[in-house]
């Protein structure tokens, strides 16, 4: 795996060099310390506040708590939570939020297996994370003794690097590797298993410097070249923006590209964000899942597509380029991945806004053609009228879900964190709400892992304390997790979770549909979400008419700690609305 540096949105990153670091890491670096012998648990610890660790998520267990134990004498904040899994979703969240890895602390056996779910989504889902788990002793590894399990042959399966330590000088070596791994494009999890009798025994070795990998310069010349004339004599060149050009320097670099160049842009999902207000003109919606957008039929007249940061598993090229008919620059830090589908023109390769800058020069003043602007004026047009106010919709059976998302987009100011759960809901959320800021409108587009929003609320609220956030789920999805709400009660965190209710899995229901003309295993039980809610301290509210919805959304945002709002929606017509066909003429 090539050594680059991550794209770590923090003030050092912005300095020029060959070494990037994150906030608090020491000036200088040097070899590591020998000192006295200490506990490696406690060198564990160290490794952690070395490397600027805020807050460690977790569940305590007997094989585990020497690095408890060692916390109570300083370092990062210890937040134990209700179960592993969603310690991980709030780790990945930190690691998406501030592009440093977020942390995660359990012990051996099904506090293990227990976040396989979480470190898969991170994994796929480009998100840096840093699982430390207790394992049994050395001497009962392969023992059929309590908790006892090949944890490296399963954590492999779901991270990018799995390993367990065989003695305590290698502890902080294996701490700091996890770091760097997680960290490096593809960004994902990386765990180190720690046999108790190791954290237990005592090292000399210290790892109190930092060390990431060196940043990449911008891609050779010569295809940058190549590039920028591929570009000019496009017929309709579109710039599909994805999870990878999300990152701060990225995003400023994709501004400064559009102010010298008319380009129109297609988000991904997890791009959502990348246009500001000031550059609305270039924004063409987003894409993913289904085959029926503006950008989609936009990314189809489009003769080049300049990919930034893309990765197959937000949208499948099959999906965007099903005649073979576009050429493609990809830009990126990882070389492309082959595909009947994706074989580019060009490979950019190296740091992403870095490379961006260097094409902007080359390309300052391009303009579209007559007939791609009238092209782009189109889509932007149907765009534009997806988000109309749709005929009086009756509420006999709930609140409409495009209008619930679109009053949700005109009531919450811009700088609200929104952290979106798997569901129908999340394809309205996708089409309807637009953001103007990177890292702003979350989504699990990767594994699409139901349970998520809730736990990242949490995290939201502690890396963005001050700033409103907001979580979505569905009824389904929100109790994948929501006995977190008593873990946020607990740390005073403030968000509204607003659940769309319809007491089914209706985007796996409205498939079956269309499939096989009925559905199977979708219909779920109701509850009550407002006293489940408050039975945590936490505070409830139920509308069924949108007409509430503003009055309740302002009092919820204005009370401190959580707030639960159940909305009952009308998912009828789900399947027309959300799998219809756009202009399938075009799109065949």
């Amino acid at each position: 795996m090539a050594q680059t540096t991550p794209a770590l949105d923090t003030n050092a990153q912005q300095a020029s060099g060959s070494v990037a670091a994150p906030a608090g890491t020491p000036a200088a670096f040097g070899l590591g310390d020998l000192g006295s012998p200490r506990r490696a648990a406690d060198r564990v610890v160290e490794c952690l506040e070395a490397y600027g660790v805020k807050w460690i998520f977790g569940v305590p267990g007997a094989k585990i708590d020497p690095v408890y134990d060692a916390l109570l004498d300083g370092g990062p904040q210890m937040i134990v939570v209700r179960h592993e899994q969603n310690a991980a979703f709030m780790a990945a969240a930190v690691g998406r939020l501030t592009g440093e890895p977020g942390v995660v602390l359990v012990t051996s056996g099904p506090g293990t297996s227990n976040l396989a779910t979480g470190l898969l989504t991170a994994t796929t889902e480009g998100d840096p994370l840093v699982a430390i788990c207790g394992a049994v002793s050395r001497g009962d590894r392969l023992k059929r003794t309590h908790q006892a399990m090949d944890a490296v042959g399963m954590l492999s399966a779901v991270t990018k690097s799995a390993g367990e330590v065989g003695m305590a000088d290698n502890v902080p070596e294996a701490i700091a590797n996890a770091f760097r791994q997680a960290a490096e494009e593809p960004k994902g999890a990386a765990a180190v298993v720690l046999p108790y009798d190791v954290l237990t025994d005592s090292t000399a070795v210290s790892m109190k410097t930092v060390h990431w990998a060196p940043r990449l310069g911008a891609a050779p010349a010569e295809s940058i070249t190549r590039a920028a004339e591929l570009l000019k004599q496009a017929r309709l060149p579109v710039i599909l923006a994805g999870a990878r050009s999300g990152s701060d320097r990225a995003v400023t670099a994709l501004h400064r590209l559009l102010g010298a160049a008319q380009l129109p842009v297609v988000e991904t999902f997890q791009a959502a964000g990348v246009l500001s207000h000031e550059l609305e003109e270039h924004y063409l919606g987003r894409v993913g899942l289904f085959r029926n957008q503006p950008g989609d039929v936009l990314l189809h007249k489009a003769d080049l597509i300049l990919a930034i940061g893309y990765d197959f598993v937000e949208y499948e090229p099959s999906k965007w380029n099903k005649d073979h008919l576009r050429r493609i620059i990809h830009l990126d830090e990882l070389s492309a991945d082959l595909d009947d589908y994706y074989r580019p023109t060009v490979e950019l390769r190296g740091d992403v806004a870095e490379t961006i800058d260097a094409l902007a020069r080359q390309i300052d003043g391009l303009t579209l053609s007559e007939s791609a602007s009238a092209v782009v004026a189109t889509e932007r047009a149907r765009l534009a009228e997806a988000d109309n106010p749709l005929p009086d919709h009756d509420e006999l059976e709930g609140v409409h879900p495009a209008e619930l998302t679109l009053m949700m987009r005109a009531l919450l100011p811009d700088d609200t964190t929104v952290l979106c759960d798997v569901g129908s809901h999340y394809i309205y959320m996708a089409r309807h709400f637009r953001t103007y800021h990177p890292r702003t409108l979350l989504f699990s587009n990767g594994q699409q892992t139901l349970g998520v929003a809730l736990p990242w609320a949490i995290a939201a609220s502690l890396v963005r304390p001050g700033t409103p956030v907001v979580s979505v789920s569905g009824d389904g999805g929100f109790l994948y997790s929501a006995m977190e709400l008593e873990t946020a009660v607990r740390l005073g965190s403030t968000f509204t979770h607003i659940i769309f209710n319809d007491g089914t899995y209706d985007m796996v229901g409205f498939q079956q549909q269309g499939k096989y003309g009925r559905t199977s295993g979708v219909q779920l039980g109701d509850y009550d979400a407002v006293q489940y809610a408050e039975s945590f301290g936490a505070h409830g509210y139920r509308v069924t008419h949108l007409g509430d919805f503003a009055g309740v959304l302002a009092q919820a945002m204005n009370e401190d700690g959580p707030s639960v709002i159940d909305v009952r929606v009308d998912y009828r017509n789900n399947r027309d609305e959300l799998m219809a066909d756009l202009e399938s003429d075009v799109l065949q």
